[in-house]
This record gives C-alpha cells, sequence and structure tokens, in this order.
C-alpha cells in the first residue's frame, strides 16, 4: 500500500473515533486502497461508495456520509457542527417569530436545527397577527347581554361556607386596594385563574386512572382558566403593579392555590361553589368599576391593543368597553361553576353532563 494512501486511512480512522464530523472526499490511488478504505470506513458507522472503480492507474474518488453514531450525547445532535449547535439569534422580516406579548418586523426569531419555527399567522383581513399569547381562532365577541344579577342562594351547609369563605376574602381585598380599581382587577384576575387550572389538572389524572373521558370538562375548565389568564394580561396594561402588590400576588397564589387544590379534592362541589361566589364577587367589582369610570374617577383611557384584538373591539373601543367584555366573561363562568356544582350535588358526575364548551 502507498504511503498516501495509508496516511488517507490514517486519517479517516481518527475522524470516526475522534469527534464526528462530515468527512467530504478522499482519494485513492489503487484498488486495494478502495478495499482496505472501504474496510475501515464500513468498519466505523459509515456508508462508504466508490465514485471511480476502475483501473489501477486511474484514481478512485471516495464519498464517505457520517452517520449519527449514538454515544454519551444525542444521536441526532453529534452529526452538528459546534457552530451549528450554538443557539443563534437572527433579525426576521414580517414573517419572523414575534414575543410573547406582541411582536413587530423588529423582532427576533431563534434558528433551531430540529426545523421547529412558527407559521405565520394572518388576520382574516390577511394582515399580519402580532400576538403569539394568542390566535386569531381564540377570540370571540363577549355575550355582554348575560344577566349579571342572578345568584345561588346558600342553603346547604357546604353552600353557606362556601359563600361565607368568600365573603370573608373579600374584606382584606377592599383594605387593600379601597378604590384603585385597575389593580383590583389585576390581583383577582390572579386568584380567578386558578380554579379552573386546578379543577382542569385533577380531572386530567383522573381520566387517566379510571380510563374514562371527561364528557368535555377538562377543556371547558382549562378555557376557564385560559380566559382568566387573558384578563390579567390585558389589565397588565392598564395598571402598572407596584413591587408589594406583585409580593402581595405571591402570597395569596400560594395560599389559595394550595387551599383550593386541597378543598377540590375532599369536595369537588364545595370548590366549584366557592368558585361561582367568586365570580359573583368579581361581577360586582367590575360594576364599580363602571361607576367609577362612568363617573369619571378613572380616566377612560383607549382599550389597550390586545384586547381589541382578543374580544373583536372596534378599533376605538375604550377602557369602559374592556371592563364590560371582562364582566360578562365572569358572569359565564359564575354559571358554568354552579352548574357544574349543582351536577355533583344530585349525586353525579361531570363526565356525565356535557361540558359547556364553545361559549367563546
Amino acid at each position: 500500500m502507498s504511503r498516501s494512501a495509508t496516511r488517507v486511512i490514517r486519517s479517516v480512522a481518527v475522524c470516526a473515533q475522534g469527534s464526528p464530523r462530515y468527512f467530504s472526499t478522499a482519494t485513492a490511488g489503487t484498488v486495494a486502497t478502495e478495499s482496505a478504505l472501504a474496510r475501515v470506513l464500513n468498519g466505523s458507522g459509515g456508508i462508504f461508495r466508490v465514485v471511480n472503480p476502475g483501473k489501477v492507474s486511474e484514481p478512485a474518488g471516495a464519498t464517505w456520509i457520517r452517520l449519527p453514531v449514538m454515544g454519551a450525547r444525542n444521536a441526532s445532535t453529534v452529526a452538528l457542527d459546534a457552530k451549528e449547535q450554538k443557539e443563534e439569534k437572527v433579525e426576521t422580516g414580517s414573517a419572523g417569530g414575534v414575543a410573547a406579548g406582541g411582536g413587530g418586523g423588529d423582532e427576533k426569531a431563534i434558528v433551531s436545527y430540529w426545523g421547529i419555527s412558527p407559521g405565520k399567522v394572518t388576520k382574516e383581513d390577511g394582515s399580519e397577527w402580532r400576538w403569539s399569547c394568542f390566535r386569531p381562532w381564540e377570540t370571540y365577541k363577549a355575550n355582554v347581554e348575560i344577566d349579571l344579577k342572578k345568584h345561588h342562594v346558600p342553603v346547604t351547609f357546604l353552600d353557606k361556607v362556601a359563600f361565607w369563605t368568600v365573603k370573608s376574602l373579600r374584606y382584606p381585598t377592599d383594605l387593600f386596594f379601597q378604590r384603585r380599581y385597575g389593580c383590583r382587577a389585576m390581583m383577582l384576575e390572579t386568584v380567578a385563574a386558578v380554579p379552573g387550572m386546578v379543577g382542569g389538572m385533577l380531572l386530567h389524572f383522573k381520566s387517566l386512572r379510571r380510563f374514562e373521558h371527561s364528557g368535555g370538562w377538562i377543556k371547558a375548565l382549562l378555557e376557564e382558566a385560559e380566559n382568566e389568564r387573558m384578563h390579567l394580561m390585558t389589565f397588565m396594561e392598564v395598571a402598572k403593579p407596584k413591587w408589594y402588590e406583585r409580593a402581595f400576588v405571591f402570597a395569596v397564589q400560594g395560599v389559595f392555590f394550595n387551599a383550593y387544590f386541597l378543598g377540590y379534592l375532599v369536595s369537588p362541589k364545595f370548590a366549584h361553589r366557592v368558585t361561582g361566589y367568586l365570580e359573583e364577587e368579581a361581577i360586582h367589582s367590575y360594576t364599580e368599576f363602571l361607576k367609577e369610570l362612568d363617573e369619571g374617577r378613572i380616566e377612560n383611557v383607549p382599550a389597550p391593543a390586545i384586547a381589541v384584538d382578543y374580544w373583536r373591539l372596534p378599533q376605538n373601543a375604550t377602557l369602559r368597553d374592556v371592563v364590560v367584555v371582562v364582566r360578562a366573561d365572569e358572569a359565564h363562568h359564575r354559571d358554568v361553576n354552579h352548574f357544574a356544582s349543582d351536577i355533583h350535588y344530585q349525586g353525579h358526575e361531570l363526565r356525565e353532563s356535557p361540558a359547556p364548551l364553545g361559549y367563546h
């Protein structure tokens, strides 16, 4: 074997054992070199193809396509060049990625080797959709004609406990926020988004344990939690919370989540009744909010852009319009949770009655 062929085989063997990289082409001087080189490459997990087999006097080109080698690292990652493994950000145009709360032409997207990238979403009129926290098919027009005065009169012992538990929670909230209804609404939504998530999560695990469907209630409760979270994202644009208000949210959410979680485990009908009464209080709070707006004590500023798109409001919508649709959402959540509690009181499980899906 010639000295040059020996060097080629040696370098190929080193490449096969070392850090895996793409190996382009090698040139062997003889047919014997081709055979030896093929043995080395095939033994290292590559695919060897002779490009120019023929006479001994003619050089033969060899192309090696390096396959991923399973090792300590992920098999599909080891074939990447070190530069490709770095997370890069590139400037994008209108088709680029958007931030969590909005987007624009100057936003940056992360290039991924895995080929995962968000598709370009447009509105019905063909213009670019700028929100990544929700999509056009998740928007809706709220039913503002819903009855706001309905109230579930507590009759049973559990109902009375649920009612007075919620009433007792209102006093410290009134004392803390007083007439600052923008921050009050923001605080309210950080709590109101908890029950739907907890209930949906527990129903999800119950469905897995029992190998049975949920009647759509998992989706309905998670949909409720997402809707409440969008209320929060909207009021964050209106009221800028101070540091101590953020700290208060941490404390309240931590206590309320664990208390509601345990309460739902013990008695779902009690937990849903508590949520129903919480929504009744939310309706009252937003009604007071509207009074402050109508009497001029709170400035009726233009509606945040996120609210205009989420509730399909007119472009000249104001904060008052936002409060009206949010209050309508809370009234719907009130009805859904009282209905869920009634199902349990009648000795049935939620899955036995179809969930009120698609209310948006």
